[in-house]
């Protein structure tokens, strides 16, 4: 294990999952009334449901698309923008949300490991553009013209991007942090287990245990809005 004190200019590695986002109006996934309660994963968020119904997966992340667009950052986004602002080390953030309210919070650098609902992406040619408020299945693609516009977003079956400089991220860091994750969805609920198997120091904030909580060093539960700021004004202000 490094210096438990995570020594300046230490490397710190931010996950963030949608508990982040939830106190901005965007819902859960699993929780009770959250959307999987309320709709089918496998005809929204798989491939095979695009296949069999693209205009209404389209319909689907039109709507999250401009729900997310109406969200605002909340107090935890802001913090964590502050600790990649001012700490004097490196700050690596990844996140599994599909908004853009870490940047719209003024996060320097996100790797949106799950995609992003304000693009568009070729299923033919991998070409990426920013997303209409509108998309429908006979969208061209800007660079070859193909009618095989679609979210880019990552479904289930399909795998997450950035994995390699997430990878590297992992094993350079000090101190690994998870922020309102379930801990139930692979590959991102390894992380803390291969960030302390190279020797970082981990932190679970969540409103509740995740499933893997069991693994961290140290915990912290409640509102996002609330205990990540704490957090953030704490590691800021530690000698």
């Amino acid at each position: 294990m490094r210096d438990r004190a995570v020594p300046e200019p230490g490397h710190i590695v931010i996950l963030t999952g949608a508990g982040v986002s939830a106190e901005s109006g965007l819902g859960t996934f699993r929780d009770p009334g959250g959307l999987w309660s309320r709709h089918d994963w496998r005809d929204l968020v798989t491939p095979e449901g695009f296949a069999r119904d693209p205009g209404a997966v389209l319909a689907f992340y039109d709507w999250r698309r401009e729900r997310a667009r109406a969200a605002r950052p909340n107090p935890a986004h802001h913090a964590l923008a502050r600790i990649a602002r001012d700490w004097p080390g490196t700050v690596t953030l990844v996140t599994q949300n599909v908004d853009d309210l870490h940047e719209r919070a003024g996060q320097p650098e996100v790797i949106h490991m799950h995609g992003s609902h304000m693009a568009a992406r070729c299923a033919a040619c991998g070409h990426r553009w920013p997303a209409p408020a509108v998309m429908a299945p006979a969208d061209p693609c800007p660079a070859c013209a193909a009618a095989a516009a679609r979210p880019d977003v990552v479904w289930f079956g399909e795998t997450p991007q950035h994995m390699e400089r997430i990878a590297a991220a992992l094993r350079a860091a000090d101190l690994f942090v998870s922020i309102g994750t379930s801990g139930a969805v692979y590959p991102a609920a390894g992380f803390a287990a291969a960030a302390r198997a190279a020797g970082a120091r981990t932190v679970e904030l969540n409103l509740e245990p995740s499933e893997n909580a069991r693994i961290f060093d140290e915990t912290h539960h409640g509102r996002a809005s609330e205990i990540v700021p704490a957090w953030v004004a704490g590691i800021l202000a530690a000698p």
